[in-house]
């Protein structure tokens, strides 16, 4: 059997690789990395780097395993691929998305469904929890009690992290691409807009091209000391941005996970938090910057970018030393792939590499 990922947002480039920074591109790409000679479901055939781009319609239900990362979709995957008749579609949910952003009825009632009859994979504990909770309040007892669920830290590779580099100015950037309401961005206005009274700092925001050319955008760019732009171009450009970040400032009030925090810290940027549950998740129990009030905020976020070095020490002490290598144990890219296998292999069985 092969892999087959379906996210109808991947964009291929012209030299066959998925294109994009956002956290489904690189989820995309770590799939297809992890299973050699997979396909991506997408328009027209296609010989890739690596991989095969080929259509729905044309996937074969007994030789191939539907990783599906929009859940609600997944019955309409089943209905299909079973068109033709022949063996039942095999398809797993990748749940990688805060469960919250479904908000109507209908749409709820489809996740839970589709969460109960289809093997589910979430991207941490948190949202595991959340798609078992969904399952049993919205769904009958025969599919909850039978339903298959597994989840795992994305994390990363330690590997990736460059050297830091010292800038004339201390650079606060904004951990998201969006700026939803979720994101609460105007909480970070409000916490940068005091800190750079009492002290002189640059903001980097790079946002998703739809929020790119929002009016909010407009708002933050038309400041001097506030960068707006796109988001890197490579990967690389991604890891040499981080090191030489001073600080970010998370203002979010939900996340399912939160890969763009963890590669930070990982990276050696300071990372203050709201006081949140999924916050704390990802951090080591006595971690020293949680804020409960924009005040707070504030301040921590001042004596970050007048003492990096301290808060950077203090950051390391709560983690015995190197909150670099916490970050490395608790949030490992191996263990992500090793889990992932296992579970495909579990539910499915073998996964041909040929």
């Amino acid at each position: 059997m092969r892999i087959a990922v379906k996210w109808d947002e991947a964009i291929v480039d012209s030299d066959g690789h998925v294109a994009g920074h956002e956290a489904g591109d690189t989820l995309v790409r770590r799939i297809l990395r992890i299973f050699p000679n997979s396909i991506l479901v997408g328009a027209g055939l296609r010989r890739c780097e690596g991989f095969d781009v080929v259509p729905l319609e044309f996937l074969d239900p007994a030789d191939t395993v539907v990783i599906n990362m929009d859940v609600i979709d997944s019955p309409r995957v089943w209905v299909k691929m079973y068109e033709e008749g022949g063996p039942e579609p095999k398809i797993m949910n990748f749940l990688w998305w805060p469960t919250q952003r479904i908000t109507s009825e209908v749409g709820i009632s489809l996740m839970a469904l589709s969460c109960a009859v289809f093997p589910t994979f979430a991207n941490s504990e948190r949202t595991a929890t959340e798609v078992r909770e969904l399952v049993e309040k919205w769904t009958v007892q025969h599919l909850s009690q039978r339903s298959k669920l597994g989840w795992v830290n994305l994390g990363f590779r330690l590997a990736h992290v460059k050297e830091r580099v010292e800038t004339e100015l201390p650079i606060v950037l904004y951990p998201a691409i969006y700026l939803s309401s979720r994101k609460r961005p105007e909480l970070f206005a409000e916490v940068i807009e005091w800190v750079h009274k009492q002290t002189p700092i640059k903001v980097e925001m790079r946002l998703h091209e739809s929020h790119l050319v929002s009016e909010k955008a407009m708002r933050f760019s038309r400041k001097d000391w506030i960068w707006v732009g796109p988001l890197t171009a490579t990967r690389t450009d991604y890891w040499a941005a981080l090191a030489r970040t001073t600080v970010f400032l998370a203002t979010a009030d939900e996340e399912s996970y939160g890969i763009a925090y963890v590669e930070a810290l990982g990276a050696g940027v300071i990372g203050i938090f709201p006081d949140m549950e999924w916050a704390r998740a990802l951090v080591p129990p006595n971690y020293p910057y949680f804020y409960r009030s924009p005040a707070e905020a504030e301040h921590m976020l001042l004596r970050a970018v007048k003492e990096p070095d301290r808060c950077r020490a203090e950051m390391d002490a709560c983690a015995d030393g190197s909150l670099s290598k916490w970050i490395e144990q608790h949030h490992s890219d191996d263990v992500f792939d090793s889990s992932l296998r296992s579970h495909v292999a579990k539910w499915f069985g073998t996964i041909s590499s040929s």
